[in-house]
């Protein structure tokens, strides 16, 4: 009976030791690449992934969202963003009436839907000097829509996962982002509120 619970043990420590080191193999690698990321990278997929796991919509957790203050019009929402993005230096470099485009093609009445695009062209050149890749990402859209129940909102694309989804920028490029990034913030937050 010792013998056999000797062996057994034996077996188990075997199993053990092999067990770990296949999972240092394979997760050592894996750390290493998680080390290298921003350090915000943990938390920016962490919220995306409760933004997904409460909404069962990806969609939802890449975007920033902002509800229009009631009494404003759509009118009043795309003055006020334009100025703030004037004030910012950051050009309107172009807009797709959608909702016009939908109405002429069916002839019914539809909800509202305008993307207005804002570029700051030097920055987006340094950013595809860094990596083509972020070519998908320009120019910067904001989104006004009109819900199913009648009420506004902004939408614009959530650029953390840019900013810091992977390994660090280099410093002053991550700061010029940064800067892109509150500047889009800023004209969704006070063209919702009409804040010339």
């Amino acid at each position: 009976m010792f013998y056999a619970l000797r062996n057994l043990f034996a077996l188990l420590g075997f199993i053990a030791t092999v067990f770990a080191i296949y999972m240092a193999v394979k997760i050592s690698p894996m750390m290493e690449a998680v080390e290298s990321l921003d350090e915000k990278a943990i938390d920016v997929y962490s919220e995306m992934m409760s933004k997904v796991l409460e909404t069962g919509n990806s969609a939802e957790a890449m975007v920033w969202k902002v509800a229009v203050n009631d009494g404003l019009t759509a009118e009043d929402v795309e003055q006020t963003m334009r100025f703030v993005a004037n004030e910012h230096n950051i050009k309107d470099v172009g807009e797709l009436p959608l909702s016009n485009q939908i109405e002429a093609m069916t002839g019914e009445k539809t909800r509202h839907l305008k993307i207005y695009m804002f570029c700051n062209a030097l920055m987006a050149q340094k950013m595809l000097d860094y990596s083509d890749a972020y070519s998908a990402f320009l120019p910067c859209r904001v989104s006004m829509i009109e819900d199913k129940e009648g009420k506004l909102w902004l939408y614009s694309l959530n650029m953390d996962a840019m900013l810091y989804g992977g390994k660090p920028l280099p410093p002053a490029l991550k700061e010029e982002a940064e800067g892109v990034k509150k500047i889009i913030l800023d004209i969704m937050n006070r063209g919702a509120q009409g804040d010339f």
